[in-house]
């Protein structure tokens, strides 16, 4: 996230809205909600805005301040949905739920699998409490299911649209790093530095919800955020 998040940027960066929901492009480095990770901003001064704060200029005229439906993290940039009401939200979460909604990723990864397609079956857990959200491969964890489609490949990096059949924490990124090609950027579970790396190279893409009985189902998608553009560039990439 390049600069101070501004409330007139998130206005542009809705993608859709009608009366039940909206979905925003998330910038990269924006975190959702207040947690202790982000009381400091990333030079140590002064609180990190986040999603959270910017809600209300989302209404569009409805009295109630929109809700997320789900959650991305901090570092993921892409569609995140909101609920613009309780009914909304129920019905939202009922499609998150059952899986009813499908998310596509995109990430750049270092290495990459030697076949085309295929899945990552492994359960998740908690890999340290004191470190919160971080996460690992663990027998008796909670069951994850990543589904994944190579798109490009380059010498040392490959291109791959990822799909979490389930919606566990860090999913995509422990997966694939427990595969053998972690996400570029990635600081937790890769091999990019803590601090000055060149950005979590993961994107929510796009998703779908079918979230009118008696219509098709809503497709959005997200345009790759600068970092990853300029990756896509240098690697040849074409999308």
């Amino acid at each position: 996230m390049n600069g101070e998040v501004t409330e007139d940027e998130i206005m542009r960066r809705v993608l859709y809205r009608d009366a039940l929901m909206l979905v925003i492009d998330k910038p990269a480095g924006l975190p959702v909600h207040p947690g202790p990770r982000n009381s400091l901003s990333r030079n140590g001064q002064g609180s990190q805005r986040t999603l959270t704060e910017f809600l209300p200029a989302l209404r569009f005229g409805l009295p109630r301040v929109p809700e997320l439906a789900h959650r991305l993290d901090r570092d993921t940039s892409g569609c995140l949905v909101l609920g613009r009401h309780r009914k909304a939200l129920e019905r939202l979460g009922k499609l998150f739920k059952t899986n009813q909604a499908s998310k596509t990723y995109w990430a750049i990864v270092e290495g990459g699998p030697e076949s085309d397609t295929g899945e990552i079956d492994l359960p998740l857990g908690p890999r340290d409490p004191d470190r919160g959200w971080w996460m690992k491969v663990d027998p008796a964890g909670q069951p994850a299911l990543t589904r994944w489609q190579v798109l490009g490949r380059h010498e040392k990096f490959t291109w791959l649209a990822l799909e979490p059949v389930t919606g566990r924490t860090h999913q995509l990124r422990v997966h694939c790093a427990e595969s053998g090609f972690a996400i570029l950027g990635d600081p937790i579970y890769g091999s990019a530095p803590r601090m000055g790396g060149p950005g979590l190279h993961l994107h929510a893409r796009a998703i779908t919800l079918p979230l009118y009985p008696k219509r098709e189902a809503i497709q959005v998608e997200a345009p790759l955020p600068g970092h990853m553009l300029e990756t896509f560039f240098e690697l040849g990439f074409k999308y």
